[in-house]
């Protein structure tokens, strides 16, 4: 298991101690992210005229669109990924019937070819006893 580690960050112009296990970089790039969202919302007249309990209010709630979007886009795709699975597998099963089929026939075709085969030397053969009753 990996060692819990303690980074300083800047976040909002302060200095604040981020910890965590999945690794320093992973951190940073946490403290980024919640930057561009406070920068985002700056943009915005208003935001700037609301206090900061306020502020916070509407940065937790950005930063929820954020997830619950993401989120969705994920189940979307885990749902889109067992779907093309499902294709996949009925593709397979279509490919591995076709095989058998093929097999099948190439049996059958083997089959007849040795029929034909047969009947061919029975045809010499009653050709052969007919020349010689003549």
């Amino acid at each position: 298991m990996a060692n819990k580690i303690d980074i300083p960050v800047v976040i909002n112009g302060k200095v604040y101690t981020l910890s965590g296990y999945e690794g320093e970089d992973y951190l940073q790039n946490v403290a980024t992210y919640i930057n561009g969202k406070i920068a985002e919302c700056k943009t915005s007249d208003q935001y700037r005229r609301m206090n900061t309990e306020y502020q916070g209010v509407l940065l937790a709630l950005n930063i929820a669109d954020d997830y619950f979007k993401a989120k969705n886009q994920a189940d979307n795709m885990a749902a889109e990924d067992t779907t093309k699975e499902q294709q996949l597998y009925d593709l397979r099963h279509e490919v591995i019937e076709a095989q058998i089929k093929q097999e099948s026939a190439l049996k059958m075709i083997e089959e007849y070819k040795e029929q034909i085969n047969a009947l061919q030397r029975k045809i010499i053969q009653l050709e052969s006893e007919k020349g010689r009753n003549d």
